[in-house]
């Protein structure tokens, strides 16, 4: 439920910046990758969810440090 509800939302990040597009989208993505995982007992489905994990934490403190920085120096310091 957690994947179709973030894919959802990444549908209504189309309008929005692309980095918010990255987050959503590979957030959903994990979510499908640790169902997966955990379904069939794929450890190395896992593994790779780990992995997206990490992508996507990266990319939601990139996006989020941006939209801070951009809005307090109210020009463009880092692009979303």
């Amino acid at each position: 439920m957690w994947g179709i509800f973030t894919f959802v939302m990444f549908i209504g990040t189309l309008k929005i910046s692309r980095g918010l597009q990255v987050v959503f989208l590979s957030l959903a993505i994990l979510f499908f990758l640790l169902t997966a995982g955990e379904l069939t007992g794929n450890p190395t489905i896992t593994i790779i969810a780990g992995y997206e994990g990490i992508f996507t934490g990266a990319s939601a403190i990139y996006v989020g440090l941006a939209e801070v920085l951009n809005e307090v120096y109210d020009r463009k310091i880092l692009p979303v």
